[in-house]
């Protein structure tokens, strides 16, 4: 899709994929599922070890109890049906926006009601708006009514890791107001040098929190879908309410690559982290020769940038913020995608705050990453001449 979505004279730096080769030792164990046939449907608990075991090492968490998990289909299925646990129809979703798209289309298709509590200029969580969005929320669903917040952690587009002093007064909040946390975790394997990845679920007040985790985005396995749900001590009962069939719907030869890049894949995993770190400070060098203009805050996590372009006077955005891929749009993202002949990520699809903004992909070689900004910079000094 990533290739495929555009003509081929463009770069695709739009959609969360990586242009890294399949970590070996994901790929071995593939290779050896497909040779002995075994393609039919997965059993046993060995998904789940291997999180917690990865767990324990990556981050000294202890906490992936293999009683408190299962398997979804996906992270966003996989909020979906989380969601369905603790809300109901009409209910209220808290995001902070800018945030992962598909978060609005995902929660509004299952009939709940999204709320913004926006984040800070500086683009981490503002306590002071989470808590007004917390009290006013409540007020008005009343003292019974349920409440969700789905957490982007590590945020997603800003690349903003959240530090254990900011969770930790999240969860403080949430307790408070009885709202139940929903952890969208699937960036954690990508924290980069600099910060450190802070498990929700290891906080004081998270007891009745999830967490959803996948390899997906750490070993590029966007196609080879798994991913699994973990219930705080007081969330347990709510997970055994979640429906068998739901476990059924992740690949099996998904569950095998999953398990493996948790298992085995930790080497080849600091080695793109040191592949991204160098991309990241590229970027910045490019952005600050080519792209003067633009707002550029240093991703902490992800492989993604969020990059401000309201300076170059653009109208603002237009169209379905279910888009993934920017057709027939105006803003930054046309003008990359026309006059450049690079694939962005549109702001306006990530919410309120995101308009004028762009969300660019740094996992690629350098190469690919040069010739795009050095495009974008053409673009940009043809556009100011323009006006």
């Amino acid at each position: 899709m990533k290739w495929r979505a555009h003509p081929p004279d463009v770069l695709p730096l739009w959609v969360a994929e990586m242009d890294v080769p399949l970590a070996p030792p994901v790929a071995q164990a593939l290779h050896e599922a497909i040779d002995a046939g075994d393609t039919g449907y997965p059993a046993g608990t060995e998904f789940a070890e291997s999180l917690a075991d990865f767990a324990s090492r990556r981050w000294k968490w202890d906490g992936v109890a293999v009683d408190r998990t299962a398997v979804i289909p996906d992270v966003m299925m996989g909020a979906v049906q989380v969601l369905r646990l603790i809300t109901g129809p009409g209910d209220p979703v808290i995001v902070n926006s800018p945030v992962y798209a598909p978060f609005y289309a995902f929660i509004a298709h299952d009939d709940r009601r999204i709320v913004e509590a926006p984040l800070g200029q500086d683009l981490r969580i503002s306590l002071d708006t989470l808590q007004e969005t917390f009290r006013r929320t409540r007020e008005r669903s009343g003292a019974k009514g349920k409440i969700a917040y789905l957490l982007s952690s590590p945020h997603n587009p800003t690349g903003t890791v959240h530090t254990a002093q900011e969770l930790t007064a999240v969860a403080e909040l949430a307790r408070r107001y009885g709202i139940r946390v929903v952890a969208d975790e699937i960036h954690a394997p990508l924290v980069l040098p600099g910060a450190e990845f802070t498990p929700y679920l290891s906080l004081p007040g998270a007891e009745d929190a999830f967490s959803l985790m996948s390899a997906t985005k750490g070993w590029n396995l966007a196609g080879i879908k798994a991913a699994l749900t973990v219930a705080g001590p007081e969330a347990a009962a709510d997970l055994r309410r979640l429906p068998e069939e739901v476990s059924h719907g992740a690949s099996f030869l998904g569950v095998i690559a999953h398990t493996a890049a948790y298992r085995h894949g930790e080497e080849w995993l600091d080695a793109l982290l040191a592949g991204l770190d160098a991309n990241r400070a590229l970027l910045g060098r490019l952005l600050a020769r080519h792209l003067p203009g633009i707002g550029y805050a240093r991703p902490q996590g992800t492989y993604l940038a969020w990059l401000d372009c309201r300076s170059l006077g653009l109208a603002p955005e237009e169209g379905s913020t279910d888009l993934a891929v920017v057709t027939d749009l105006s803003g930054p993202a046309k003008l990359f995608l026309e006059d450049a002949r690079v694939a962005l990520s549109s702001g306006h699809i990530f919410g309120t705050g995101g308009a004028g903004h762009v969300r660019l992909n740094f996992a690629t070689s350098r190469s690919v990453l040069t010739e795009a900004v050095t495009r974008m910079g053409r673009a940009a000094a043809d556009h100011s001449r323009r006006l």
